[in-house]
Order: structure tokens, then C-alpha cells, then sequence
């Protein structure tokens, strides 16, 4: 089928919930994805950070293919076991004690916040059941997720949004202390902001966040769903700044693009649930956890995350020289490989170019160029990026 037609056949059946670029994108991989036309690209936005090891991985397209012929999916009235193995790979390589699998960020999230409330119901009784979150926060696009997203942007028109979330600016200590009340249950955040631009918290802060959750007996709940699973050099971006939520939250490269997403807690809070509270039907389902389990055990044994530290560097390295040599550019920053580019101008521009240039690069808040690439990514097709990006700008 041409371009024109998948573009006209997706418009006429599919709800226009996407500005779509109009490229039709049919094959990966490694780093590179090709269209229908035949064209490839180097792909630095990797299903927005989920395509960690890259498009096709021997590996995960392996244990996919091997666990769909085997077991799909039962209920989880039943036990399975790539669920328990990939939940014993998680608990050992974190702070957890307990995993709820589900299918997507959003309702990781989704679970992060009931867990949290009928822990503070159990243990402190009702009326405890007031989350904090972040001003520019991104936590998902359900109702409760989308209220607890600090962006009104994203709410309006889908009011009345529920109840019991307050929002305080990012990386301000003392705004956190002077919201939290007798009514508080949680701080929920990001360890760094992704939609919001990349936006890195001072070294101090997520330290001064867990203090203030202990002092005040109330949980830290991080959403480490674009920033888990390797993206900062750390299995974790928490462990970047050596700091312990009580609950964290997964998905996006969890399974390198086969849908799952994943809620860690204690013991101490997981006691909260019993059956009946919560439950994903598609959740944990052996072929997700299969992916799931293929990837996690790649990026702890293959040297993604040395990789990612390496090249990162390096790109934030090229990015800032970059900067010397282009006014438009207010800002470069980073860590791993998830580095943002802000600028003066708005970058949809420049998207577009660097796309024409054979690069696919993401713009979010208008002015902000955002590059997450597979962690599988060389100097060399770094290189490639930045130098289609520096003739992109050149041309304005």
C-alpha cells in the first residue's frame, strides 16, 4: 500500500489523538528504522525511550517468538512462570521487595496511587489520601493519572478531574514542606522531568525530598517510567543520586517495545493489597514478561549501561559545542542518553529538517529538542545526529 494511502486510510479510522509526521515507518534495525518508501533514518527517538536495546533485538525478538509458541496468555488466577522469573530479576536489581505487572506507564502510575492510599487507610485510617506532585510532572494520560500530571494543558476539557492532588513547583524543598498536611499520603515525581524537557533536579534535592518523607511519615513514590530501565547509565536514575523511594513505577523500555509496565514496592506497602483491590487482566502475560525478562537481562549483562554513560557523555559533549556555534540554542543538558536541547525559537522547524535529513529527533514544549536513542547507540552515529542537526539550524 502507497504512503498516501496508509496516511488517508489512518485518518479516516483511527481518532486523531497523534500530530503524526507523515512518514510511514515499516522496518527496524539497531538504531535505524526505514519507511515505506525505502528511506532509512537514525532513530534518536526510540518510541520515545522505549526501544532501549534498539529496534529488533536478536534477543528479545527470540524469546517473543519462542514464548508465542508455546503460552500466550491465562489469567493471572493462575501462576506463570516467565512472571515470577521476571519479577525475581526486578526485586534482586532494586530496593524492592514486591512487583504488580501491568501493560503501560500510565497504569503503573494508576497503581502507585491506590497503593499508596490504602496504605495510609490501613495504617493511618481515612481522610490520609492527599498525593503531591510536580508542577510540568508527566504521569499519564488516564483520569487519575492525567490529575496527577502537574500540566493543565493536559486536563482541560476532562473536568471534574478527581480529588486529593496538589502541585508544587520541581526541585523547590521548601514548597514540598509548606503542602504537606495532615491530609498527605505521598510526594509523587520524576527523578528528572522528560515531557517537561529534561529537566535535572539539583544533587540535593531527591536527598531533601526522602528526608522531608520521613520526617512528615508519608511515601516517596518515584515515576521512573521514562527514566528506568538504563536510560541515565543506572538501571534506575534514582540510584544515580543514591536515594530509596518506597514505591517506583516502570514501563516504556521495559519490555523494548512490547507493551508492560511494572509498580515496586516494600513489603511494607505491598502488604496493603489483597486480592480483590487491584488487578490488569493483560498484565504480567507470559509473552510480556518473556520480552520483559530477554531485555532486563541484556541491559545488565551486555554493557548497555557502560555504553550509555560513554556515549552519553560524549553526545552532551558534541551537543554543547553545538552551542557555541548556534545563538538560537538557551540550553544543553542531560544524563545518559537523555540530553535536550533548549531553544529560542520553537524546534518543530528543525524536526522536520533533521527528518528530511534521514534523523528523527522529538520536540516537546514547543522549544525543546529531546534526543532518547536506543542505549545501544555508537559515537559514530552520534556524530551523524549532530552533525544533521547543526545544518538543520544552520539553514534557519
Amino acid at each position: 500500500m502507497k504512503t498516501d494511502d496508509l496516511i488517508a486510510l489512518t485518518d479516516k479510522n483511527i481518532m486523531r489523538t497523534y500530530n503524526r509526521t507523515p512518514v510511514v515507518l515499516v522496518k527496524g534495525s539497531g538504531a535505524l528504522v526505514w519507511d515505506s518508501e525505502g528511506k532509512a533514518y537514525l532513530d534518536f527517538v526510540a518510541g520515545i525511550a522505549v526501544c532501549s536495546l534498539g529496534h529488533a533485538h536478536p534477543r528479545v525478538v527470540e524469546a517473543i517468538r519462542e514464548q508465542a509458541g508455546v503460552l500466550m496468555h491465562v489469567s493471572n488466577l493462575y501462576y506463570t512462570e516467565p512472571q515470577v522469573r521476571l519479577a525475581k530479576l526486578l526485586v534482586e536489581n532494586s530496593f524492592a521487595d514486591k512487583v504488580f505487572f501491568c501493560n503501560s506507564g500510565a497504569e503503573a502510575n494508576e497503581a502507585a496511587i491506590k497503593l499508596a492510599r490504602k496504605f495510609a487507610y490501613e495504617t493511618r485510617g481515612p481522610g490520609r489520601s492527599e498525593l503531591i506532585t510536580m508542577r510540568n510532572s508527566f504521569h499519564g494520560r488516564t483520569l487519575t493519572t492525567v490529575t496527577a500530571t502537574g500540566q493543565e494543558k493536559f486536563q482541560i476539557g476532562f473536568e471534574p478531574l478527581p480529588r486529593g492532588f496538589k502541585y508544587v513547583p520541581y526541585d523547590d524543598l521548601d514548597a514540598l514542606e509548606a503542602a504537606i498536611t495532615d491530609e498527605t499520603c505521598g510526594v509523587m515525581l520524576e527523578v528528572i522531568q522528560g515531557e517537561a524537557g529534561v529537566i535535572i533536579p539539583d544533587i540535593d534535592y531527591l536527598h531533601g525530598v526522602r528526608r522531608l518523607c520521613d520526617k512528615k511519615g508519608i511515601l516517596m513514590i518515584l515515576d521512573e517510567v521514562q527514566t528506568g530501565m538504563g536510560r541515565t547509565g543506572s538501571l534506575f536514575a534514582h540510584q544515580d543520586y543514591g536515594v530509596t523511594p518506597d514505591i517506583m513505577t516502570l514501563a516504556k523500555a521495559l519490555g523494548n517495545g512490547f507493551p508492560i509496565g511494572a509498580t515496586l514496592a516494600t513489603d511494607r506497602l505491598a502488604g496493603a493489597f489483597v486480592p480483590g483491590n487491584h488487578a490488569s487482566t493483560f498484565g504480567g502475560n507470559p509473552l510480556a514478561t518473556a520480552a520483559a525478562i530477554a531485555t532486563v537481562e541484556t541491559i545488565l549483562n551486555d554493557g548497555v549501561l557502560d555504553n550509555c554513560r560513554r556515549v552519553g557523555a560524549f553526545f552532551l559533549d558534541r551537543l554543547k559545542g553545538l552551542a557555541d556555534r548556534h545563538g538560537m540554542i538557551r540550553n544543553v543538558r542531560g544524563k545518559g542518553l537523555m540530553v535536550a536541547l533548549e531553544l529560542d525559537i520553537p524546534g518543530a522547524d528543525i524536526v522536520r529538517k533533521c527528518m528530511e535529513k534521514g534523523v528523527l529527533i522529538n520536540c516537546t514544549n514547543n522549544n525543546i529538542l529531546r534526543c532518547v536513542p536506543p542505549l545501544i547507540v555508537t559515537e559514530m552515529e552520534v556524530d551523524q545526529v549532530v552533525s544533521v542537526i547543526d545544518e538543520a539550524m544552520r539553514s534557519l
